[in-house]
């Protein structure tokens, strides 16, 4: 069973996330194979290793013993698989793609932190999620990170990061907005093909707040370009300019109090953010390091 490390990678996922379906999302396989796995090694060993409970897995006295010795040679693998890059010791270019909001918010701070992880250089290149994907099947890029999942059966998708869009201003509002504040603010929008658009939309329509009937003051595509305008328009009008936004792309000037947030009352806007590449890469070494980085920072 050593020899199929995979299998303990998959028990050392479930541990840490506390969940099969979790490590399943992460590990980018399906909820069965992630229970067929842990079978398998209960099999192996003649004994079980974890038991389900309502608030999550819990590790029989086997499954901690198995537990450790796991840790111990992942770490292994991992010391490993860095002598293994320096003697493949190939000078290229690691090319990623990222959606906007990830490309320009998140990615940046740990470039070099990745191009340290497989000792050669790394591209950036920032589009939507579905040119990103489109990128990825070209093979002009290596790895793609995606706040929108556009499933292909040629990829491998694995959750990352969680993230939030909020309602934000200039203007100090309502931590929590009902039906009369959202109507009474002027709007910028995102374009309508957008994914934060469409989230939008579907929460505005959950809680029945007819958002056609906003008035909106402008549409834009960037949102860099959207968060500018509303820190550049005139705080001081009665009427509070709005817009919706992942929480990664404002939090520096919520934090300096040049913006403020809110959210609708009683709801939550959430999505992940995903890593994909290519199937047939899925043992690729570099592929490897990478994602493993990645998941490591999956809480920014």
């Amino acid at each position: 069973m050593l020899k199929d490390f995979a299998k303990l990678q998959t028990f050392l996922m479930v541990i840490k996330e506390k969940s099969f379906s979790k490590a399943s999302a992460k590990l980018g396989i399906s909820q069965p194979a992630v229970t067929q796995q842990i079978k398998f090694i209960e099999d192996y060993l003649d004994t079980k290793i974890v038991e389900r409970k309502k608030n999550g897995i819990l590790l029989t006295k086997e499954g901690e013993d198995l537990f450790r010795i796991a840790q111990k040679l992942d770490k292994a693998i991992v010391n490993s698989e860095k002598e293994l890059l320096k003697i493949i010791n190939k000078d290229f270019t690691f090319v990623m793609g990222a959606s906007t909001t990830i490309g320009n918010y998140i990615l940046p701070s740990y470039l070099g932190d990745i191009k340290n992880k497989i000792d050669n250089e790394v591209f950036l290149n920032v589009e939507s999620s579905s040119e990103i994907i489109n990128q990825l099947e070209d093979k002009k890029i290596d790895i793609a990170l995606i706040e929108s999942p556009i499933f292909k059966e040629n990829i491998v998708y694995r959750e990352w990061v969680d993230d939030e869009l909020v309602i934000f201003s200039n203007q100090q509002l309502p931590k929590q907005l009902k039906h009369d504040d959202l109507m009474s603010y002027d709007w910028i929008c995102r374009e309508e093909n957008s994914h934060t658009r469409m989230l939008t939309s579907d929460a505005f329509d959950e809680v029945n707040v007819p958002c056609d009937n906003f008035c909106v003051m402008g549409v834009l595509s960037s949102p860099t370009a959207i968060k500018s305008t509303i820190l550049h328009s005139d705080p001081t009008v009665q009427k509070p300019l709005a817009s919706v936004m992942s929480r990664h792309v404002i939090k520096d000037e919520i934090k300096d109090g040049k913006l403020y947030e809110a959210r609708i009352k009683d709801h939550k806007i959430g999505r992940k953010f995903y890593i994909a590449y290519l199937k047939e890469r899925k043992h690729d070494a570099f592929i490897e390091n990478v994602v493993n980085f990645l998941l490591t920072i999956s809480k920014v």
